[in-house]
């Protein structure tokens, strides 16, 4: 018996599947899935609302920063330059201070429900998405870097928290992540200091998922752990946890471990484990700088970074003592998350609590990660990372 196929259904089937699967793979990323999730957001907003520490102090400590006022006003350039060391400056603070500025006021948004904030956050990203053409100089790639993962994250709480933000202006914003962030972005400078590529994996995951782009976000994932790159988790940070930078000074020493730290977070919001990866390899680097930084002795040993360069004979006391608001979200993740210890962690929370603002970092952490609950949904790990 001779069996006819009609191949034109057949080619629709197959179309129907591939789409079917295409979808099946969007559908993995979480939203809103970066620094904050939905669940976390309304807990902190029930806490302020009751007016319980630390979380109203440390809301009334964020609402008190310039970047928080309704009367906030944007300053884009098309052409942005930032040279070494942030010389020449050409609209690159602005945009820093705008990308920060559009985070704050998207949570602000979400932890009072007022609908300036959430306009304010909008008209932000609208004027930088409309006006950027370029950013160019010998740190550009850094720049991108510390604001790109600012920006997606506000703008990631504005299109799942609010109908406020049109359609044609999300397009724009996403046409600026793929023209302008991502090319800038996507090749890494490996051979920099580490807290350079730190921050690029940062910002190339949040563009991934923003963009509902799973193998963006994946690639940036398995670049933090497998990447031969300063800025890769067990490059930048030893068994030891000595990290690369801790004989240049511990400011880029606390910033790199800042935005591995940042990019951690963004991973275990979408399923992915990062922390855990060589033997908690991130809780030691910050154990480890959080020790020394509080004035204890640690082992050094003079090593160049994995490509023979940077190599210092001491341990730097240059910022010393000097800490950044990096070390809430760690805590919370290893000693809330975990249950470990944290020792020295802790001790620097208790000297420098609540955690305030720094232009460099995504800053609030006592706010936005002290004392959380361990949310349901963030104790089903799944098996991308294997």
């Amino acid at each position: 018996m001779e069996i006819e196929i009609d191949m034109k259904r057949v080619t629709a089937i197959l179309f129907i599947l591939v789409l079917s699967f295409s979808i099946v793979g969007q559908a993995q990323l979480v939203h809103p899935g970066m620094l904050n999730s939905k669940a976390e957001l309304n807990f902190i907003k029930k806490k302020i609302k009751t007016g319980e520490e630390p979380w109203a102090s440390s809301f009334k400590l964020l609402q008190s920063d310039d970047h928080a006022k309704p009367e906030y006003i944007p300053k884009p350039i098309a052409d942005v330059i930032r040279g070494s060391y942030n010389n020449p400056n050409i609209g690159a603070g602005d945009l820093g201070n705008d990308s920060q500025a559009a985070y704050i006021q998207s949570l602000e948004w979400v932890l009072t429900g007022k609908k300036q904030y959430a306009e304010k956050a909008i008209e932000i990203l609208n004027a930088w998405s409309y006006k950027l053409k370029s950013i160019s100089g010998s740190d550009m790639q850094l720049l991108a870097g510390i604001t790109g993962y600012k920006f997606c994250n506000a703008a990631e709480i504005i299109r799942h928290t609010s109908k406020l933000w049109d359609k044609k202006d999300q397009l724009q914003f996403e046409q600026m992540l793929k023209t302008i962030y991502y090319p800038l972005v996507k090749n890494y400078k490996p051979q920099a200091n580490g807290n350079w590529d730190a921050s690029m994996i940062a910002t190339t995951m949040c563009i991934g998922i923003f963009l509902d782009d799973l193998a963006m976000y994946k690639g940036a994932v398995d670049y933090a752990q497998n990447g031969h790159s300063n800025g890769a988790i067990p490059n930048y940070i030893r068994e030891s946890g000595q990290c690369q930078e801790s004989g240049r000074d511990q400011q880029h020493t606390q910033l790199g471990l800042g935005y591995l730290a940042d990019l951690c977070e963004i991973a275990w919001k979408q399923g992915d484990d990062l922390y855990g990866i060589f033997d908690n390899r991130l809780a030691v680097g910050f154990e480890y700088t959080a020790r020394y930084n509080l004035g204890e002795e640690v082992e050094y040993q003079p090593v160049p970074d994995l490509f023979g360069k940077n190599l210092y004979p001491v341990i730097s006391e240059k910022g010393r003592g000097n800490f950044r608001p990096v070390y809430e979200i760690i805590y919370h993740h290893y000693h809330d998350r975990m249950g470990l210890e944290m020792k020295y962690t802790k001790l620097v929370l208790n000297k420098i609590r609540p955690e305030g603002f720094h232009w460099d970092h995504s800053s609030f952490g006592t706010l936005l990660h002290s004392q959380l609950p361990v949310f349901q949904e963030n104790r089903k790990r799944n098996n991308r990372l294997k």
